[in-house]
């Protein structure tokens, strides 16, 4: 297991979860309500997280989910969570070449779409940026330029966003992007959040989630 990735533990565990859930609502005649359904699935993962039956690489998920099933009851909402988690990352799990390509497309669209697109100014200190009401994307010169090399991400690139964090996303992922969560602490442009792609979409935290009709 040591040679698993998040993204494979990810998977591994929300497929388990789902299962486990069908077999016990296939063996059960009790009414299948979501506040049951978030009991089995938090009483599944306080005993997985326990028993260390998957990946250390969840763990800190695992207990966070834990903690807001407790806190939320069925407004934690797991069934979706492992749902959306398993339709992400099955599709994504073969997406992991031409990610630069990939990017390179996708601001593409957004520019068409009205996005101002900034990739050849430099991002290393605070900046404000007056996009006179566009939704506006910057990538720093020094890692658009130095972090890909031909169709391939071969490092980290962050991503300076000003719009909807859905609608952003759903563009991201049409491309076959994995987007970070936004993290609007971290950015160096005012009124934006600074998010990361990965080389092979390997990102080493829960990637922003899709609607399960998004694809």
């Amino acid at each position: 297991m040591s040679d698993i990735s998040y993204n494979q533990a990810l998977l591994e565990f929300a497929n388990a979860g789902l299962a486990a859930l069908a077999e016990s609502a296939a063996s059960s005649s009790s009414t299948k309500t979501p506040a049951a359904e978030s009991h089995f699935l938090c009483s599944w993962m306080v005993t997985a997280l326990k028993k260390r039956s998957f990946s250390k690489l969840i763990a800190d998920d695992l207990t966070f989910w834990i903690r807001q099933a407790r806190s939320m009851g069925a407004g934690a909402e797991l069934k979706l969570l492992l749902q959306k988690i398993s339709q992400q990352y099955s599709y994504i799990a073969n997406k992991q070449q031409g990610l630069a390509a990939s990017l390179k497309a996708m601001l593409v669209e957004l520019e068409a779409d009205d996005w101002l697109i900034i990739t050849d100014q430099e991002v290393s200190k605070k900046l404000k940026l007056d996009s006179e009401g566009h939704a506006s994307l910057i990538i720093s010169d020094d890692q658009f330029s130095q972090r890909i090399d031909g169709d391939e991400l071969i490092k980290p690139i962050t991503l300076y966003v000003r719009a909807q964090e859905p609608a952003f996303s759903a563009v991201a992922y049409k491309h076959d992007l994995l987007i970070s969560a936004g993290n609007k602490k971290a950015s160096l442009i005012k009124h934006h959040k600074a998010y990361q792609i990965w080389p092979k979409n390997l990102q080493p935290a829960l990637a922003l989630l899709q609607p399960l009709t998004a694809k």
